[in-house]
């Protein structure tokens, strides 16, 4: 069968809404059918072109941002204040690893959750599961629950309106090394992350005076002034990502590009082989993540690579690794031996946040920071083993001051997950830990470098 966008509707799915009304859900997919691309194919090829340095082992991927974005809580306050704490984290691990950092953000279209069930229970009351702000509504009542097809158009709006920012921020001097200083949050100012990254924008200070001496400023040289940040988001909602793909007859590199991101990624929920999701995705220019959790075993995964990238090109996939702590050591060296002897092209990433949700005695939903970063350190410590290359981390995090993960040098205790917790879906990093987290892969790439 020839691939197009809507072949994926020949396969079965899991994981997707059922709309009541098709009526509306068919004018709604036509009107973003003929709205313009969110990204463009040019972007798409520079990211599979840094993608190609780290599976080198020449740069490392940083991919961080919501868990899932909200409608309500949107604000170009919240857009800067993750963008400020990425750029910390950015240069952290640039100081310390001296390579490139490849900044993706989980921003401007994570508006949609899997969910284990599909039913919500409440004081005895039975309703849909809260799938994302892009489906259906946090508030507990059957029309809120009820699938919306107008939030695909909102959805695509907010993240038009996210990306414009975002490339304001990245190419308006934001980004400006200049500005290293500023970029710490005002309630990071007297953590012992902010003292040792302080300690960093010193020493860059001092060597961009050096280079201003010698006729080097920001106004001169563009790296110094501008930073390139690519965006992502689970492919989940397929006649969303079905609307926004187009064919590209610009540049030299014919084919299909999703234009909702810069990078889409599959679920540990619906990487079968055989369905519509790992469908769609075949057919795709774009770069490809795919979560690999404990359940999935080497030959399936070999089955997921080569029908997403059958030529074996390089920087198309990424295989984002979510285990659990104590799981690492267990099931990630026979993916890595597999891939190894199959000789796929792909790049290996760390997310230790899926495999590390708990629930907290009062109730709520979290994760220990100390758990997330041993599942970081336990995955550097297998690829010394096997002979690879720990390429990236991807996790979720938010620059805005929430205590939804218990830990971290600011030691957020069960008592106080109560006061900020205001994620839709999973528990985030805050900016502290975030800092933490870099702080730890910073070293670990040190070793690296040294070894």
């Amino acid at each position: 069968m020839t691939w197009n966008p809507d072949t994926w509707r020949n396969y079965p799915v899991v994981q997707m809404p059922k709309y009541t009304n098709q009526k509306h859900l068919l004018s709604v997919e036509a009107k973003l059918s003929s709205k313009p691309p969110l990204v463009f194919a040019g972007e798409v090829q520079a990211l599979k072109r840094s993608l190609h340095m780290v599976e080198n082992g020449d740069a490392f991927i940083l991919q961080g941002g919501d868990c899932a974005e909200s409608f309500s809580q949107f604000s170009a306050n919240g857009i800067r204040d993750t963008f400020k704490v990425l750029l910390q984290m950015a240069v952290i691990l640039t100081f310390g690893s001296s390579m490139p950092i490849i900044k993706i953000g989980r921003i401007a279209g994570q508006f949609a959750k899997p969910r284990s069930s599909d039913i919500e229970v409440l004081n005895g009351v039975e309703l849909p599961s809260y799938r994302g702000d892009m489906i259906n509504d946090m508030e507990f009542n059957e029309v809120s629950r009820e699938p919306d097809p107008q939030r695909l158009l909102d959805g695509y709006e907010q993240s038009a309106a996210t990306l414009n920012l975002i490339r304001a921020f990245a190419q308006g001097g934001m980004a400006d090394l200049a500005q290293v200083h500023e970029w710490t949050l005002g309630f990071l100012s007297d953590t012992p992350e902010t003292t040792k990254y302080q300690e960093i924008a010193d020493r860059i200070s001092e060597s961009l005076n050096f280079m201003k001496a010698c006729g080097l400023t920001s106004n001169t040289v563009s790296q110094l002034r501008e930073t390139e940040f690519y965006t992502s988001h689970e492919a989940l909602l397929l006649n969303y990502e079905e609307a926004l793909t187009r064919k590209d007859t610009i540049t030299a590199e014919k084919g299909w590009y999703s234009t909702s991101a810069h990078l889409l990624w599959v679920g540990d929920r619906t990487r079968q082989h055989d369905h519509g999701h790992i469908e769609f995705l075949s057919g795709i220019q774009n770069p490809v993540g795919i979560k690999c959790g404990p359940s999935l075993e080497p030959d399936d995964l070999i089955r997921l690579i080569e029908k997403i990238n059958p030529l074996n090109d390089t920087g198309k996939i990424i295989l984002i690794c979510r285990m659990g702590s104590d799981k690492v050591h267990q099931n990630l060296p026979k993916l890595i031996k597999k891939v190894k002897s199959e000789g796929k092209r792909v790049t290996w990433c760390c997310d230790p946040m899926h495999g590390n949700t708990i629930k907290a005695s009062n109730g709520y939903k979290t994760r220990k920071v100390s758990e997330i970063l041993n599942e970081v350190n336990n995955f550097f410590n297998v690829h010394k083993d096997e002979g690879s290359y720990p390429g990236g981390v991807h996790f979720e995090m938010t620059g805005s001051n929430v205590t939804e993960c218990l830990g971290g040098t600011n030691e957020v205790k069960e008592s106080d997950l109560g006061s900020r917790y205001h994620t839709h879906c999973d528990p985030r990093l805050n900016g502290s830990q975030s800092l933490e987290l870099a702080f730890l892969i910073s070293d670990l790439l040190k070793k690296i470098r040294n070894e």
